[in-house]
């Protein structure tokens, strides 16, 4: 297969501007006016958390490559300050555009179905103004802790992402000149941000910010000064982890480390009240060592995140979509043990339109069960009071051999995971703190059971995280099997992770960082081998990423070949799509919904014996060179025919879906003439439908009175 004019860097996409498109697409959400109110809000919420994490990590490697001198470009062929440069400008458009959205849209509607937020504490009403100034006395006054900058005091240390109010403070001197200083405050993050006070009208709720109530009062923090002025202000620092693993004896010790680290890094985005003093920003220009193109005039209040808050106020009910309950997986529901109904066959699970209890009963079922040798497990990230952790630490405790993996350079999960490291360890657990110099993203779970027949092994392998939290919120795939195959390969998974000892060969699963990408490249340049012969060929995709050059490529050339390409890519996508000469027969669509789209699915047609594949990774070098990933074959006739259904209903999404163009645009599809596909909402009826018919069928399986047969007459011949 003959790459090479494909990989030129004009048929690529930057990876940082294809993200910004994204947040784009998870911002249309929030201006679409045919979706409810609150859930506009919520949208809103995510792209300025989104956008948090993006300049924390993304921005900050750029920055941290200009400043070692690194000239390189890119697979689209940028440096990494022209870059950031093209980051900068397309930032500062995408949040002039999402306060637009508040203040022109969303702010006006929630002011007419009763929510009203006090943007500034001028315009609160007398009433107000005293309950306001009594909170502040008794809830915010005791925790505020004013610095002042001076020729004793050098400018404090601001925290990372934490919202701060600056002032200039002035006091006569003995002269009677006025002496200018500065002064800062945190806003306590240990207060809720969003305080309800009383509103004019009885049926209304009326919420204000918690450092509007701090500015009102912010001459109590400074008696015998005078406030000349204040502002907030909050700074995002660079927060990539820099580890360097072969150097670090102890894995955990040196991200403890580091963790600490992650509050004082360099300042790389400062926002600001678009109204404030220029002298007061001049000081922090100066103390953050920051410049204009880095620095955010906010026209509204600080940090957008708070509108979760907003989301959660009670008596909206019907201005947000109703939660969706997850459905009972159909074959759990009944009287039988989990093992057994794993033994009558492979079980597919389809979250969060399925529930992920059958997923925590495998863990638990397995803790208790006295035939249960060993469990070995993956986890990468977990919920805050994980039930698995609970049952894996009772597993130990009831003496099975439990190993657990626990992925410490997690992005962001670093801590929890540390938590959770050390409980785990002090139950008993063998705890392995990952690899070094990868991530261990795989989904995987192992266990080990003794039976009648001698030994079996149950796995259950999916796309997302061992998380009963988000497993409500991701779309995510896996199964149960308890085929010796895959037990085998999952035996050696973890011997792998826990001996270092490489399998010469794999039964089932395709495990990178050493196998997969050359096994993708493989199976797609059979599809086009298949199209050059007249043979069935297709591929279809779905993942969250895609910027691994060598299978862009390689999608490139099945596309020359003839291969019609369907990719479902949520987020990134570095690949241009029906491009004339390059990628005519590639289509490319995102899904932004209600879920978070997360699972990999990967369908080749294979000259008409199609093959279906699920899995942790996505189509990004990360994945496929620097992270242990599993990707796992479907065997089982009845999940092909689901998969198949999943990505036939996705494709044919009209209204959450938005196909990418050939000029890198996206666009919603055109909907005239055509009915409402919503897959996520399709998904949630068919799963609670499918339930619903398995209940049913169960008790009704269980009413059935047995009648014996009359005798047969005997009859001599």
């Amino acid at each position: 297969m003959e790459l090479g004019k494909f990989e030129k860097s004009e048929n690529f996409v930057n990876r940082e501007l294809s993200w910004l498109k994204f947040d784009e697409r998870v911002l249309s959400e929030a201006r679409d006016k045919n979706l409810p109110l609150f859930d506009r809000l919520k949208f809103l919420s995510i792209t300025a958390s989104n956008l948090d994490e993006f300049f924390m990590v993304r921005v900050a490697s750029l920055k941290d490559q200009v400043h070692a001198g690194y000239h390189k470009t890119d697979i689209a062929g940028m440096t990494a300050k022209e870059q950031l440069k093209e980051i900068s400008a397309r930032t500062h458009e995408l949040v002039h555009v999402q306060y637009n959205t508040l203040n022109r849209s969303l702010l006006p509607a929630l002011d007419k179905v009763g929510l009203h937020l006090v943007a500034e504490h001028e315009n609160l009403s007398d009433a107000q103004k005293t309950f306001v100034d009594r909170y502040f006395e008794d809830n915010v006054y005791p925790v505020l802790t004013p610095m002042a900058m001076d020729s004793s005091r050098p400018f404090p240390l601001i925290r990372n992402k934490t919202l701060n109010i600056g002032a200039l403070i002035s006091k006569k001197d003995k002269k009677g000149k006025e002496e200018l200083m500065f002064a800062t405050v945190q806003v306590p993050s240990v207060l809720p941000r969003v305080v309800q006070i009383p509103s004019k009208k009885a049926e209304d709720t009326t919420v204000i910010l918690l450092e509007e109530i701090i500015e009102r009062n912010i001459d109590k923090l400074f008696l015998s000064y005078d406030v000349v002025c204040a502002h907030p202000y909050r700074i995002m620092r660079n927060a990539d982890l820099t580890i360097d693993e072969d150097e670090a004896e102890d894995l955990l010790v040196e991200i403890q480390k580091q963790l600490k680290k992650r509050q004082w890094g360099e300042v790389i985005r400062l926002e600001v009240e678009d109204k404030m003093d220029k002298r007061l920003l001049d000081i922090l220009k100066m103390e953050f060592d920051i410049k204009d193109a880095d620095i955010f005039a906010i026209n509204g209040p600080l940090d957008l995140t708070m509108l979760m808050k907003v989301y959660g106020a009670e008596g909206f009910d019907q201005y947000k979509t109703p939660r969706y309950q997850p459905a009972p997986v159909p074959e759990f529901q009944n009287d039988k043990d989990i093992f057994q109904v794993i033994r009558e066959g492979d079980v597919f699970l389809h979250h969060p339109y399925m529930s992920f209890d059958p997923v925590v009963n495998f863990v638990r079922q397995a803790a208790k069960d006295p035939e249960v040798l060993a469990i070995k497990q993956t986890l990468y990230r977990v919920s805050g009071n994980s039930p698995i952790i609970a049952a894996l630490a009772q597993a130990a405790e009831n003496g099975k051999q439990v190993s657990v993996l626990v992925e410490l350079k997690a992005r962001f999960d670093e801590e929890n995971n540390i938590v959770w490291a050390k409980k785990l360890e002090k139950a008993g657990c063998h705890v392995i703190y990952g690899l070094v110099g990868l991530k261990t993203h795989s989904k995987i779970t192992l266990v080990v059971r003794k039976e009648e027949t001698g030994i079996r092994r149950y796995v259950h392998l999916a796309t997302g995280n061992y998380n009963d939290s988000t497993a409500k919120l991701y779309t995510d795939c896996g199964i149960f099997t308890c085929d010796e195959r895959f037990g085998e390969d999952a035996t050696a998974v973890f011997n792998m992770l826990s001996g270092y000892s490489e399998p010469k060969c794999w039964n089932k699963l395709i495990v990178a960082p050493i196998w997969m990408k050359n096994r993708f490249l493989d199976m797609i340049e059979r599809e086009a081998e298949n199209a050059k012969k007249g043979l069935p060929a297709g591929i279809r995709a779905k993942m969250n990423s895609l910027c691994d050059p060598k299978i862009m490529a390689a999608l490139y050339y099945a596309s020359s070949c003839g291969v019609q390409v369907e990719l479902l890519v949520r987020g990134i996508c570095c690949l241009k799509a029906g491009v004339a000469g390059l990628s005519e027969n590639i289509h490319v669509r995102s899904i932004v919904g209600e879920f978070l789209e997360h699972s990999r699915i990967f369908y080749f047609e294979n000259g008409g014996n199609p093959e279906i594949y699920m899995g942790s990774a996505d189509w990004m070098p990360r994945n496929l060179d620097r992270r242990v990933e599993i990707v796992f074959p479907v065997e089982d006739e009845e999940i092909k025919k689901e998969l198949i259904h999943i990505l036939d209903l996705e494709f044919r999404d009209n209204v959450k879906a938005h196909i990418l163009q050939p000029d890198g645009t996206y666009e919603k599809p055109d909907r005239r003439g055509k009915a409402q596909i919503n897959s996520q909402m399709e998904f949630c009826m068919e799963a609670t439908e499918k339930a619903a018919f398995h209940k049913h069928k169960t008790q009704a399986e269980k009413s059935r009175v047995f009648v014996p047969a009359e005798p047969a007459e005997d009859i001599e011949e």
